[in-house]
């Protein structure tokens, strides 16, 4: 029984994009246990795969906001006997930073990641025991799969899959209309699309009988969705939610909307209809991606129109 530790920290996306090679490692080795390290703030998506026997989370985007603090100490320790808990034949770091490099060298057993031509910071691959030559030139999921593969010794098989098991659970807040997402909220605001065009959009979600949804996830994102509702009659703006209650309302969507942010990623993931905006950055490398409808409109500095988005949304949207 192989016992695999992956070393996966942050952000949604990245952490969201390694799920599929915890499907084709549990393809590989149906009896494998499989742990996992992430920043506490996403601890809740590793959850989400039934192959993950166990989350360890890490705070250290908070621990070194006050690294002398008490608290911080006793907490470090806490989280050093955690990942010393047990020994694993393999220690993935599938980030390839030098934090999670130092993070995978404190766990118990042989530290693997990509070589220093393959990681994003070149020093990281120092740490390692078994390093993987892994081009750069490819989408992040396809990154991952690959350094998965060659860091437990098997051959890719099968489609894309990121294996989630969203619960069963009823969400009261959002009714029993058809709904369509719109994620208007990303990290920059370059990668922002332009408020007059959400509306224009959600008019048409609402024409074709889908109420629209605004996410938020901090209080400007918040005042930004209730701007945006209060110009539509039906729109409905959510309380905040857990990361599992978003894969819950996302999984119930007639369709996805989104700029260039988690969330959307985790549409995908969903198996969802998706449709990504780009504004400020490219798709290439980290774009939505699915064996299902995942599209990836625009690009740096090219927005696509609203009558580009609704055409993809119309064509990949399950409409009532």
């Amino acid at each position: 029984m192989q016992k695999i530790l992956i070393v996966r920290l942050s952000s949604m996306g990245d952490v969201i994009h390694q799920l599929p090679a915890i499907t084709d490692l549990l393809r590989a080795y149906p009896d494998a246990v499989i742990d996992w390290v992430v920043e506490e703030g996403f601890a809740e998506l590793p959850r989400l795969h039934p192959a993950i026997r166990r989350v360890i989370p890490v705070a250290l985007r908070r621990w070194r906001k006050s690294p002398m603090a008490a608290a911080t100490r006793a907490e470090w320790a806490q989280f050093k006997s955690e990942i010393h808990a047990c020994r694993y034949d393999l220690v993935l770091d599938a980030q390839g930073l030098i934090k999670s490099a130092a993070i995978a060298r404190l766990a118990c057993g042989p530290v693997a990641g990509f070589d220093r031509h393959s990681c994003r910071e070149p020093w990281a691959s120092l740490a390692y025991q078994r390093r993987y030559s892994v081009p750069k030139n490819l989408h992040a999921i396809e990154r991952n799969r690959r350094l998965t593969a060659a860091a437990n010794g098997y051959a890719l098989q099968g489609e894309l899959d990121y294996g989630l098991k969203v619960p069963l659970q009823d969400l009261p807040w959002l009714g029993r209309s058809p709904y369509a997402v719109l994620l208007t909220a990303t990290s920059r605001e370059d990668k922002e699309w332009p408020e007059s065009h959400w509306i224009a959009l959600a008019q048409r979600c609402i024409a074709a009988g889908l109420r629209p949804v605004f996410p938020w996830g901090s209080p400007r994102e918040k005042q930004r969705a209730e701007r945006l509702a209060a110009a539509l009659p039906l729109a409905l703006v959510p309380p905040k939610l857990s990361l599992t209650d978003a894969a819950v309302m996302l999984a119930g969507s007639r369709v996805v909307v989104g700029v260039d942010t988690g969330l959307a990623h985790l549409a995908a993931a969903v198996a969802v209809p998706v449709v990504a905006i780009f504004c400020a950055s490219e798709p290439a490398l980290t774009g939505v991606k699915a064996a299902t409808f995942a599209l990836n409109l625009g690009g740096n500095g090219t927005p696509p129109t609203v009558d580009q988005v609704w055409e993809a949304t119309s064509a990949g949207g399950r409409l009532p």
